[in-house]
C-alpha cells in the first residue's frame, strides 16, 4: 500500500493545477467527498461478499466502481457534467431510509465539485 501522505500530496499537486480549486479548504472538501465514495465502495464490495442479500443504497450509476475505476471511462467535460449534474445532486437527495442513507445524505449535503478540469479530476 502506498504511503497515504505521499498519495494525498500527489492528489493535492494535481488539484493545484486546476483553476477551480482555490486553496486548501476547497482541496480538502473535494478530497473528502471523493474519498468517502471510494471507501464506501470498498465497504460495499465487502458487504456483497459477507451478506447474501446486500443491496446498495446507491443507484448503480452513482457507485464509485461504475464511474471512477474504469481507466477508459468518462473524463473531461463528460466527467464534470456527471459530477455536477448527476452525482452530487442525486447523493444529496438520495431516496430510501435507514442509517446509511442518512449518513450519505449528510456527507453530501454541502458537498461541491470545485474542479473545473475533468481530465485532472480523473
Amino acid at each position: 500500500m502506498p504511503n497515504v501522505s505521499n498519495l494525498i500530496k500527489t492528489i493535492q499537486d494535481i488539484m493545484r493545477k486546476d483553476a477551480g480549486v482555490d486553496g486548501d479548504a476547497q482541496r480538502l472538501a473535494q478530497l473528502g467527498w471523493m474519498f468517502f465514495l471510494k471507501i464506501f465502495d470498498d465497504r460495499e464490495k465487502e458487504m456483497e461478499v459477507l451478506r447474501d442479500n446486500y443491496k446498495s443504497p446507491l443507484p448503480k450509476e452513482l457507485r464509485w466502481s461504475n464511474w471512477a475505476t474504469d481507466e477508459e471511462g468518462i473524463t473531461g467535460d463528460a466527467l464534470l457534467a456527471f459530477a455536477n449534474n448527476d452525482l452530487l445532486p442525486k447523493l444529496k437527495v438520495l431516496s430510501g431510509s435507514g442509517d446509511i442513507v442518512t449518513l450519505i445524505k449528510a456527507a453530501f449535503d454541502g458537498a461541491n465539485n470545485y474542479m473545473k478540469n475533468g481530465t485532472l479530476m480523473r
